[in-house]
């Protein structure tokens, strides 16, 4: 008898926000969904100071990115646009590409986000989120009248 990962039914549509460390398949198959292809895969390593987050994004440059925190997601958009022309004495050839996405990562509480810093370096966008010391949740204390 050989055991066989269960994997849950997938939803018919995308949803356009991920969880930091998303459920069961987050780091598994991500090219289940035709609507998510354009979307770069990531790795998240967390050490005991801070989260390491990389995002493969080959072929873009530096400004290509816009790069925003909103309500407590960390929002990467990417956009290029390449248009080529070459003219000859019996030809043009012209070639045109686009290619974009839009990643959302849903941050953990523990992320200090004036602290986010990114970087982008041979086709990988790296991002070192610190952490901050999460004040310990106090329950209610139960007063009895004397």
């Amino acid at each position: 008898m050989s055991l066989v990962k269960f994997k849950k039914r997938r939803p018919w549509f995308p949803t356009e926000f991920s969880n930091f460390f998303g459920d069961d398949d987050f780091f598994n198959d991500r090219f289940w969904n035709r609507y998510v292809q354009n979307e770069p895969m990531i790795n998240v390593k967390e050490t005991e100071g801070e989260y390491q987050v990389e995002l493969a994004a080959p072929g873009l440059e530096k400004d290509d990115f816009e790069i925003s925190i909103d309500d407590g997601y960390l929002i990467i958009k990417a956009e290029k646009t390449v248009e080529k022309e070459e003219k000859e004495e019996n030809f043009t050839r012209r070639e045109f590409s686009y290619n974009s996405f839009r990643r959302s990562l849903m941050l953990p509480e523990d992320v200090k986000e004036e602290e986010i810093k990114a970087s982008y370096e041979n086709g990988v966008l790296k991002f070192n989120l610190s952490k901050k010391e999460l004040k310990e949740v106090k329950h209610p204390k139960k007063i009895e009248i004397e």
